[in-house]
């Protein structure tokens, strides 16, 4: 029998967080954003589209941000809005990614609905249908996991906790 070498403290801090709810959020989120901005990006688009984009991919970037500074436990390095802060600011970030989601899903059904007609068997031009009604579905799923993980975060700081994790 080997002897069992001691973890690391930031190896031990990153499997608590992934096994926290939290922890699944946010790989969820960011899966999901990643989903809708990779399919709109890789097709046409055009218009409104484009907001749809920008919230996609600012908020896929600031939700990795916010994984990987609470992953590593480097919360406290972060100016302003770290430290004892920290879940509050996770509760606002979750605030802002639930409401730009709602107009941008807002958008896709739009645009899917617009589409609609191309889903015929014998049409043979180009149809953005399936690829705007799969950026909806991203979009809504995104927006779920960002209004739960809202929800965790108002219950933690109603209980009067400060910490994500």
């Amino acid at each position: 029998m080997s002897p069992q070498t001691p973890q690391s403290p930031v190896r031990a801090n990153i499997l608590k967080f992934l096994k926290t709810f939290l922890g699944i959020l946010r790989v969820l989120q960011i899966v999901f954003g990643a989903g809708l901005w990779v399919t709109i990006a890789a097709n046409k688009y055009e218009g409104s589209i484009h907001f749809v984009l920008f919230v996609a991919v600012l908020f896929w970037l600031l939700t990795l941000a916010l994984f990987f500074i609470t992953l590593l436990d480097k919360q406290d390095l972060v100016p302003v809005v770290g430290g004892q802060r920290w879940l509050g600011t996770n509760l606002a970030h979750d605030v802002a990614a639930a409401l730009l989601y709602l107009p941008a899903i807002g958008v896709m059904i739009y645009k899917t609905e617009r589409n609609a007609y191309c889903n015929l068997d014998k049409y043979q031009h180009m149809c953005l249908y399936k690829i705007y009604l799969t950026a909806a579905v991203f979009a809504c799923l995104a927006c779920v996991a960002y209004l739960v993980s809202l929800v965790y975060c108002a219950c933690r700081k109603c209980r009067g906790a400060q910490t994500v994790i």
